[in-house]
């Protein structure tokens, strides 16, 4: 048998793949996290299948059920909220399963920052302007960031940011990125991306703490700083050479050879 952990993408029940929800109805075992997963994704379970909140549970009480599942000869599925790869809390888990014995598979889903970037009908790389992506998050007294991870070193980059897990966080954001980016950089926070009650808020970056607590935004949010953010005003901002004459000629060349 095989306990599937599946991403159950940012939160709008019609974001889980199709691979998901083939896989959710194999199972008769199906362990969610309830206050993240939105129940809409559980119809694609058997009608006899036995659904488990893990909202408040610890973990050894969530692998003791997915053993109990596995030895039932059921294949189980670990249904999780965004894409399993980032900030899941998943690599103790297959630990755990590795120790066991037991058969995983990781079903990806929707990331939080592409549901955020697409709410914002915003490319994240322009050419020109900004080609790469740093994703991470801040320090909390739950869970540090491990050494030439602090987010001032990451800044020196100068990268377009996604922060994770940080918007309670902002005044730290500010001091950080501030030297690197300037204050005016532009920002954007998505919060509850993809969701009914979805909302963006765009500031400078020196405005982020004010305007992210004037508007209540504390949890469930991706904030975004670069430039990338207002690639139109950037003095260097160029089209992709996918579409470019020069490509559209070197294809013609070699089609006629």
């Amino acid at each position: 048998m095989t306990v599937y952990v599946i991403g159950a993408g940012p939160g709008a029940p019609d974001l889980l793949t199709l691979r998901g929800a083939e896989l959710l109805a194999r199972c008769q075992t199906c362990l969610y996290a309830g206050s993240l997963v939105p129940r809409e994704m559980l119809v694609h379970c058997p009608p006899d299948a036995t659904l488990i909140d893990t909202a408040r549970m610890p973990l050894p009480d969530i692998i003791e059920h997915i053993a109990a599942a596995d030895a039932r000869g059921h294949h189980v599925a670990r249904l999780h909220s965004g894409d399993p790869s980032l900030y899941s809390a998943v690599a103790e888990q297959v630990r755990r399963l590795a120790e066991l014995g037991i058969d995983y598979q990781i079903v990806p889903g929707v990331p939080a920052f592409a549901a955020a970037a697409a709410a914002m009908s915003t490319e994240l790389t322009v050419p020109g302007v900004g080609q790469s992506l740093l994703i991470t998050r801040v320090s909390t007294l739950s869970t540090d960031m491990p050494d030439g991870e602090d987010l001032a070193t990451l800044a020196t980059t100068g990268v377009t940011l996604a922060l994770h897990l940080a918007a309670h966080q902002a005044q730290q954001i500010v001091d950080a990125v501030a030297p690197h980016y300037g204050a005016d950089c532009p920002t954007a926070t998505v919060a509850f991306a993809s969701r009914d009650d979805q909302r963006i808020v765009r500031c400078a970056l020196a405005d982020l703490p004010g305007v992210l607590d004037a508007v209540g935004v504390r949890r469930t949010a991706v904030i975004f700083v670069g430039r990338v953010l207002d690639a139109a005003a950037h003095p260097d901002v160029t089209d992709s050479y996918l579409y470019s004459q020069a490509r559209m000629t070197k294809l013609r060349n070699d089609a006629g050879h």
